[in-house]
């Protein structure tokens, strides 16, 4: 449903289910989320996509291991990289290219995102969304056909702060909440010591507090970071880590509630 005013949802031939990953404020690992969600969700045996919607600081480049720019008028857009379909704003600029634009100039070229890459047949086409609750994100929250959303948060209260507004913002656009992820959740030392560094909790009381789900903890790992970095996400170059089938569990769980919903393309629940 479209609010009074509203631009048109665009249409996306083939692709089932359409996934926005966002949270309140920058800092929280959204992007790792979103990325190892996706593997997750392929290696499961889902047709899956990527999107990158951040269009001033985008991160899976480096995550997926696209270290070089493309000429548009000669690629074809996705690229795939680890089974994965993907887009981004960095795979057309270079890195240390500033993005100075506008509102408009970005739901132009993430509406160009959208409906001129042919992303084909996918199961889920995830989007991780920028930071915040601006023009860009309402713009994109009410152009794309969005299944639901998944708010990342870390435990401490500063974050939660923000999480609760981006959960607002996409109440207010009438798109339903799949969940709540903590990220950063705990820490496991030597001798298997559990460190709780950020707090911990905090994404379960709001889930409670906003009566959605809770989709589970993300910890702190070392590893996470250094896959990321050089461009082989954990839940893909290490799938037998704990953190993967943490991850693993988590597509899990986000399949279940995109099946609630009654649309197609849910995954049977994983038992690890």
């Amino acid at each position: 449903m479209n609010l009074p005013g509203a631009p048109p949802k665009v249409s996306l031939p083939g692709v089932k289910n359409v996934i926005a990953v966002a949270s309140g404020k920058g800092g929280v690992g959204k992007s790792t989320v979103a990325t190892n969600l996706a593997l997750a969700l392929s290696m499961l045996g889902r047709r899956v996509g990527l999107l990158d919607a951040d269009i001033y600081g985008p991160s899976i480049p480096i995550m997926m291991g696209v270290d070089q720019t493309f000429d548009p008028n000669l690629t074809q857009f996705p690229l795939e990289r680890h089974g994965i379909k993907l887009m981004s704003i960095g795979f057309l600029v270079k890195p240390e290219t500033a993005m100075i634009w506008r509102g408009p100039m970005v739901h132009k070229y993430i509406t160009v995102f959208l409906t001129q890459v042919s992303w084909d047949q996918l199961d889920y086409l995830v989007i991780d969304l920028p930071p915040g609750t601006g023009d860009a994100q309402l713009t994109l929250t009410q152009t794309a056909p969005l299944s639901g959303a998944i708010i990342v948060t870390t435990p401490q209260d500063v974050s939660l702060i923000d999480a609760r507004k981006g959960l607002e913002m996409f109440r207010q656009v009438r798109v339903p909440i799949l969940g709540i992820v903590e990220n950063m959740s705990y820490f496991i030392g030597d001798g298997g010591k559990r460190y709780e560094i950020f707090r911990h909790g905090g994404g379960k009381k709001l889930a409670q507090e906003t009566g959605v789900p809770f989709l589970g903890e993300i910890p702190i790992d070392p590893a996470i970071a250094e896959c990321g970095d050089t461009g082989d996400p954990i839940v893909h170059k290490l799938p037998d880590n704990p953190v993967s089938k943490t991850y693993l569990t988590l597509a899990s769980a986000v399949s279940a509630e995109v099946a609630k919903l009654g649309t197609p393309g849910e995954l049977p629940t994983l038992q690890l």
